[in-house]
């Protein structure tokens, strides 16, 4: 059993990374505060609601933890954990403004012996070079002396169960020994995996923006495979099954890269090393492969209605799933309207189908009106981008919306063998 500690935690930003860990500071050391700049989210959640879909209703209602968008509140913690969001932009960019202005809301609350940790995707240096002088602008104490700071990388997975905030070893980083300690001490009382301590800010920054590169590699390699294979005439996923019969291959698979880890920190990696003067080639090849991805399925689904004779003015095209991967709510960051916008600009008939989805969202971020399940016989090609489960459970009613001589577009080949209408043709990456 913990015993309460002297520090009194707030956690600012409290999106899908950001409130998990709130709640789970919060059962461990009463009188966590939970903030959020956002008014709705913050009444939402004190109405037991988190639009994520992460955590359950019953969950929310129960939890003890302040939760306020008042920053007066903030005056009252000692420990600031700040999980905001760090995007790029269009021009892949990183874009520090949520950063900047929680690192002030911080700084203007900090006090003799207080400790701010970041959690948010950096890159390499950012804490101590960019976050440091606004907390000691704003507080007019000086870090090292009368505040202290660290770096402990998120790494939730939204929509994964099996690996969540407490199951997951925790990477953590001081600008001291002592700040190390307190931090390894505080995220050990949540964390059931244990605590990694990083031997400085820098490889914990450096740490957390590798992770997600790596793996936006690996599933490039797939999506450039993925391409050859479709010159070939052979179906990936027939070579991944034979490749893998290796032991030492890596299981990655061909797919739409989105989302807020894997298609954006690799960009904060090679901000960093373009300003050290070294080009980044290996990690913006791969991301040039995995943002081209949603343009490539769309040409492939155009060149397969040419093939079937069918005029792309008179084509009707369902898609299947908006969300940034399967299971979860959230359309922010998406690559499928990657594949809507191709598909448009060539003048075909598309809707789109996610039963998670917000509806006021998708027309919000991406112009679209979310249409209910298409009828049967009425597309000409049903493109399944994202496989939520229940889009899964009702497989055999939304195949059968395909005409005769139809198209099944299935990206993440998870339907590969299901019976089809007479004459459809099957692709997949």
């Amino acid at each position: 059993m913990f015993q309460r500690m002297s520090e009194r935690i707030a956690v600012m930003g409290l999106g899908y990374v950001g409130l998990p860990v709130a709640l789970a500071f919060a059962a461990r050391f009463p009188g966590t505060i939970g903030f959020d700049i956002d008014a709705d989210r913050v009444l939402a959640l004190q109405n037991a609601h988190d639009w994520t879909g992460e955590i359950p209703q019953e969950e929310l209602a129960s939890a003890q933890l302040e939760l306020t968008h008042d920053p007066a509140a903030l005056k009252r913690a000692n420990v600031f954990v700040i999980c905001v969001p760090t995007p790029v932009d269009a021009q892949k960019r990183p874009q520090l403004e949520p950063l900047r202005h929680a690192s002030a809301l911080a700084g203007r609350s900090l006090g003799q012996g207080s400790i701010v940790v970041y959690e948010s995707t950096v890159y390499p240096g950012l804490t101590e070079e960019f976050c440091v002088p606004i907390l000691e602008r704003e507080s007019g104490l000086r870090c090292g002396a009368d505040f202290f700071v660290g770096y402990a990388p998120e790494r939730i997975n939204p929509g994964d169960q099996a690996h969540g905030l407490q199951q997951i070893t925790k990477v953590v980083a001081g600008c001291n020994d002592a700040t190390a300690a307190t931090l390894a001490r505080l995220y050990g009382a949540i964390v059931e995996a244990g605590v990694h301590v990083a031997p400085s800010i820098r490889v914990a920054e450096t740490a957390k923006v590798i992770e997600n590169t790596q793996r936006d590699l690996n599933i490039a390699l797939m999506n450039e495979l993925a391409m050859i294979c479709d010159r070939l005439g052979i179906h990936t996923a027939d070579v991944l099954a034979a490749a893998g019969t290796k032991w030492n291959f890596l299981p990655f698979t061909p797919g739409l890269v989105g989302g807020h880890c894997i298609g954006v920190d690799p960009y904060y990696l090679t901000t960093k090393a373009e300003a050290l003067g070294y080009k980044p080639d290996v990690i913006l090849a791969g991301r040039r492969i995995n943002d081209g991805v949603g343009g490539f399925v769309a040409a492939k689904v155009l060149r397969l209605l040419a093939e079937k004779g069918v005029a792309v003015e008179r084509a009707r095209i369902a898609v299947l799933g908006l969300a940034f991967k399967e299971n979860i709510r959230d359309i922010r960051n998406s690559r499928v309207p990657d594949i809507l916008r191709v598909l448009t600009d060539n003048g075909v008939s598309v809707s789109v189908c996610d039963p998670l989805a917000d509806a006021t969202q998708a027309l919000r971020l991406y112009d679209v009106a979310l249409a209910p399940m298409p009828a049967r016989a009425s597309v000409d090609a049903l493109i399944l981008a994202v496989p939520h489960a229940v889009l899964m459970d009702r497989i055999d009613e939304i195949v059968a919306a395909l005409k005769p001589n139809g198209i099944l577009v299935d990206i993440k080949s998870v339907v590969r063998h299901r019976a089809l209408p007479t004459g459809c043709t099957y692709w997949s990456l």
